[in-house]
């Protein structure tokens, strides 16, 4: 690929370790690496506004944060792409969905997926940073249904479990949803 253009109808093949599986993606030249993992049933990467301004399509491009709906296809050749799709190890939720869910940091979820994609590349890249810089880096995306608090409150909870720490005492507890039923693994109402 590199070294030439291509034509506007032209399919390639890239070469992407895609949630740690390395998978051949044919596009397009021109395709977006949003369409492209959509393409692949990835459909968890949503597309909002489509110029890069809410954040539902993050994605970890090497690790780091990304708009997937400004990159090319063509552009994560021969590079690591993780979705949320790859949050999930056998069949259990990460620290961040569990504390997304229990702490009322989703309501429609539309933009969830991007939120947790945000969430991981700043914990893997700042394992300790503070609120502050938590907060600042998680206003890259936006939420209109539970605004910036529940997701926040979210994120600092699975901090502490992925610190080993219990929940510190300036960490709230979650916050309650009103007319959700929890339930416990083994089939009974959670309290």
């Amino acid at each position: 690929m590199p070294g030439r253009w291509l034509e506007p109808d032209e399919s390639v093949v890239v070469s992407v370790e895609l949630n740690g599986t390395t998978v051949s993606l044919e596009t397009s030249g021109r395709r977006t690496l949003a369409d492209s993992l959509r393409g692949e049933g990835l459909t968890g990467t949503h597309l909002g506004c489509e110029h890069g301004v809410c954040g539902s399509c993050t994605v970890l491009l090497d690790g780091s944060p990304v708009r997937s709906c400004l990159m090319l296809a063509v552009q994560a050749d021969g590079r690591s792409v993780e979705t949320v799709e790859g949050l999930v190890t056998d069949h259990d939720l990460s620290p961040l969905q569990r504390m997304f869910d229990a702490g009322g940091a989703l309501q429609c979820g539309f933009c969830t997926p991007g939120f947790l994609m945000l969430a991981t590349g700043i914990l893997r890249q700042d394992p300790a940073a503070d609120r502050e810089k938590i907060a600042e880096r998680l206003t890259a995306n936006v939420c209109r249904c539970t605004g910036g608090e529940p997701v926040l409150r979210a994120v600092l909870a699975a901090q502490q479990e992925l610190l080993g720490n219990t929940r510190p005492a300036d960490t709230p507890e979650p916050a309650q949803r009103v007319g959700v039923e929890r339930v416990e693994p083994d089939g009974s109402a959670a309290r």
